[in-house]
Order: structure tokens, then sequence, then C-alpha cells
């Protein structure tokens, strides 16, 4: 039951990144663009980019500790 608590104080963390993942992808993308447009196009896709990835690395970090927790 402890573990299932833990979880859910952890993902609670996880809505923090998401303003600083929409201010990443915007400043990014303002670098490279001048218009309205463009910017909030290419926002959305390096904002896509970094979630995936945010999401992959949680998977694979999640697994890990699930198999080294089983190993013991």
């Amino acid at each position: 039951m402890d573990k299932l608590l833990l979880a859910d104080v952890w993902a609670h963390d996880f809505w923090f990144a998401l303003p600083l993942v929409i201010a990443v992808s915007l400043v990014y993308a303002a670098t490279r663009h001048e218009a309205m447009e463009p910017i909030l196009r290419h926002a959305l896709r390096i904002g896509t980019w970094i979630i995936a990835f945010m999401a992959v690395v949680f998977v694979v970090l999640s697994v890990g500790l699930w198999y080294l927790s089983w190993q013991q």
C-alpha cells in the first residue's frame, strides 16, 4: 500500500514539468521563427518530442527499477 501511495506522490510531481516544457518549446521555437503561426507549430512539435523523450526515459527507469527490485 505504501508503494502505491509513493507512486501517487511522484506522479503528482510530474505536473511541474508541464510549464517548463511549454516555456522551453516556445522559447526554442521563437529563436527559429519570427511569425506567430510558425512559432506555435514548431513549439507544439518540439513540446511533443520533449514529452515523448521524458516518457521513454520514465519507462526505461521504471522497468530498470522493477527489474532490480525483482532481483533482490
